[in-house]
């Protein structure tokens, strides 16, 4: 299990048609707010403001097709060489983190291959590191890409 104390939250909210929204400084737009939203973007922040990981390497929601079907990974980080270096697989507090969370996430690997892989529900959150074909339970985030031999 990997410790993260997420910062208090300072994000930009909106309602608007009886709806809430958060608005996401990376992709500089308004999302809707639901749990899995909360979660991802505490995250990405306890990454940017707490790890330092530079938000230019860091994508969301991003489109890719696995065996023919569209599907989307919730968060990508590349390395300074900008290769893909880290997936995330956010879920809503309720979700437990099961094998099936992490199978999903694997799934995602196989067409973005990364050298991590971390699942998180914001309670708790599981990560690997790949080796060798195998993967290696971490206890800690890694260093801000570009700041290792990673």
């Amino acid at each position: 299990m990997i410790e993260v104390r997420f910062p208090e939250p300072h994000f930009r909210m909106k309602k608007e048609g009886g709806k809430d929204y958060i608005f996401d400084a990376i992709r500089k737009s308004w999302i809707l707010l639901t749990e899995e939203e909360w979660v991802r973007q505490n995250f990405v922040n306890y990454l940017v403001s707490v790890l330092h990981y530079p938000a230019t390497l860091i994508a969301l929601e991003k489109e890719l097709v696995l065996n023919g079907l569209k599907k989307r990974f919730d968060v990508l980080i590349y390395n300074a060489a900008h290769q893909p270096w880290m997936l995330i697989e956010c879920k809503a507090p309720t979700v437990s983190l099961g094998e099936s969370v992490l199978q999903q996430a694997l799934r995602y690997t196989m067409t973005v291959p990364v050298s991590y892989v971390v699942i998180t529900n914001g309670s708790y959150t599981i990560g690997w590191k790949k080796e060798g074909g195998a993967l290696k339970e971490i206890h800690a985030l890694p260093s801000a890409p570009g700041t290792t031999a990673d």
